[in-house]
């Protein structure tokens, strides 16, 4: 057994994170306010192409102020990728609002455009209502067919939000995903391809949506010389420390990208003799920040199941994880209204994310591979 525990997505530091963190305890900037806030937001609106950015405590934050910013209430329906984590569709729950699952196909791994026109017509003709928003996810990176989903976003008057929060980095036909639909969100969890320990961001080109979003984040304080609120408001705000890390992290975010898909380069390369093994590939006009690397195990052609290889990775002290469990299989989702064609759950009965750490050694991927290969 391999004595380190090779990790699926760990932290990496690139250097200069500790200089903005002791600036801030220097200068006494260590609330939710501060100079490494507002430098991280310019950086991140800057780095996408997008006009202005709101850095928040997590993705889920993100989400959660998107809806409310675009009015969802209780009662509400939200179209939402079912094949993602559950970060991405509980905000629709938070607002008693209902989320409307739509299955994947099996290009991207993303949202189906032709599936969701389906569900949106059919819930017009159910409930005589429009869908209110749609959540489309780009998934361990990989952009969705995002142009066809937000052009039919369009048609119904149905405003999109860009779940990019495993997708910092990545890109369409040259523009950074996140910054298609109305909002987009992304996420600085420890397991990202950048992270500021944990926390996230909305970004959008429409300024009042973003200087709403910090409102609200800072629990919807009135401006007065006392404490008045208008509104029901959130803790939401990133720190000036967390902050800090953020900006130490955005300088090395393109290095990131080209360790994380030189993993995948590496494992596809190792392990094309595998029958029974497949890759995600990039589409035409795609490119992933190939945050986790996956792959399909054909049972039969393997001759092995997907957790088989599972636990002969964990046996080496190897970890992995299964593809995301679909949403609409979910005890906590189960009486939500789905739109299905079992595209997301064959990727999730023999899909796997191998250890894809930006910081992986060759030994690391080695030994990755080498357990794969022994349980062929």
């Amino acid at each position: 057994m391999n004595r380190k525990k090779i990790w699926l997505s760990a932290p990496h530091m690139g250097g200069e994170e500790i200089k903005f963190v002791q600036e801030a305890f220097n200068t006494n900037w260590v609330a939710p306010v501060g100079p490494n806030i507002n430098a991280f937001e310019d950086g991140l609106a800057a780095y996408n192409g997008v006009g202005y950015c709101a850095a928040l405590s997590s993705g889920t934050a993100a989400i959660h102020l998107a809806l409310i910013i675009l009015g969802i209430k209780h009662g509400d329906e939200v179209i939402c990728s079912t094949f993602t984590f559950s970060g991405s569709c509980n905000p629709i729950a938070y607002q008693g609002a209902v989320p409307v699952f739509v299955d994947s196909e099996a290009e991207t791994w993303n949202m189906d455009p032709e599936l969701l026109e389906e569900a949106i017509i059919d819930r017009i003709r159910r409930t005589g209502k429009t869908p209110k928003a749609i959540i489309v996810v780009h998934l361990y990176g990989m952009p969705a067919k995002i142009v066809d989903i937000v052009t039919i976003a369009k048609r119904y008057g149905v405003p999109v939000i860009e779940d990019a929060a495993e997708a910092l980095g990545s890109s369409f036909r040259g523009q950074k995903l996140g910054t298609f639909g109305d909002m987009g969100i992304y996420s600085f969890n420890g397991n990202k391809i950048i992270t500021t320990s944990g926390g996230g961001a909305l970004v959008s080109n429409n300024p009042t949506w973003i200087q709403k979003a910090k409102f609200l984040a800072t629990q919807a304080r009135d401006p007065a010389p006392h404490y008045q609120h208008s509104e029901i408001g959130f803790n939401y705000r990133l720190s000036n420390i967390c902050a800090g890390i953020g900006l130490g992290q955005l300088r090395v975010l393109d290095e990131r990208v080209h360790q994380r898909r030189g993993n995948f380069s590496f494992y596809k390369s190792e392990l094309s003799g595998l029958s029974g093994i497949r890759f995600l590939e990039e589409p035409p006009d795609a490119f992933s920040n190939r945050w986790l690397t996956t792959i399909l195990v054909d049972p039969v052609q393997f001759g092995k199941t997907r957790e088989d290889l599972r636990l002969a990775l964990e046996e080496e002290n190897i970890e992995s994880r299964p593809l995301w469990k679909p949403m609409h299989l979910q005890p906590v989702f189960k009486n939500a209204p789905s739109y299905i064609n079992n595209c997301s759950e064959v990727l999730f009965k023999n899909g796997l994310c191998l250890p894809s750490s930006s910081n992986l050694t060759i030994s690391e991927r080695r030994s990755v591979v080498k357990a794969l290969g022994s349980s062929a």
